[in-house]
């Protein structure tokens, strides 16, 4: 069970890796940590394109409806004025996985154009936990520039570049490798994947 006390906001958006966002929200009500959930509709496309979830009753399925409902509260990403969006509503950080290039460009520019943009903007305001999982190859120099301000405001970025000295045998051990990454940076105790040390 989870010791964290105030939610964790997370939000896919429309880079690849679909994979990445479903398993991590899998650990996520698995650990029993309230978590505000965040689709862009990038990132439904995403999740349709990769992973087969067309909708959210598709997504509660996958993670388990009643777990799901026990631990997510849904926001859309339209709605500006949701609880995530107010430095007054008390978190314990945000991950935006996958996010897109265009989700770091926004972050790094403080536009705010949605719901996603505008909480990332609070949780790094409020001097808050800000993890990016970012999926593109090759990186521009605007890319690189723009991924430097986020690290510079106060975020954290984790591409999604899985290791291999765990010697993985499945794709589901590499998604693990960068889910367990992402809690680890979230200070939330889990058993996700392997450490440098165990047995392979």
């Amino acid at each position: 069970m989870s010791t964290v006390r105030h939610p964790v906001v997370f939000a896919i958006t429309g880079a690849s890796g679909a994979p990445y966002a479903v398993r991590l929200l899998q650990a996520l009500v698995a650990l029993q940590v309230p978590t505000w959930l965040i689709v862009s509709g990038h990132g439904w496309r995403l999740l349709h394109t990769e992973s087969g979830i067309a909708d959210l009753a598709a997504l509660r399925q996958c993670v388990g409806s009643d777990a799901f409902d026990a631990c997510v509260t849904v926001f859309d990403d339209n709605d500006r004025g949701a609880a995530p969006a107010s430095g007054s509503a008390r978190t314990s950080g945000m991950v935006v996985c996958p996010c897109s290039m265009g989700t770091v460009s926004a972050i790094a520019h403080g536009t705010s154009r949605s719901l996603v943009e505008r909480a990332a903007d609070v949780v790094l305001k409020e001097r808050r936990t800000l993890i990016l999982v970012p999926r593109e190859t090759p990186l521009s120099l605007i890319h690189l520039e723009n991924l430097t301000a986020v690290t510079r405001a106060g975020a954290t970025v984790i591409p999604a570049a899985p290791g291999f000295y765990h010697q993985p045998t499945s794709i589901a051990e590499l998604v693990d490798f960068m889910v367990a990454r992402v809690l680890d940076h979230l200070d939330i105790e889990h058993a996700v994947g392997k450490r440098w040390g165990d047995e392979p």
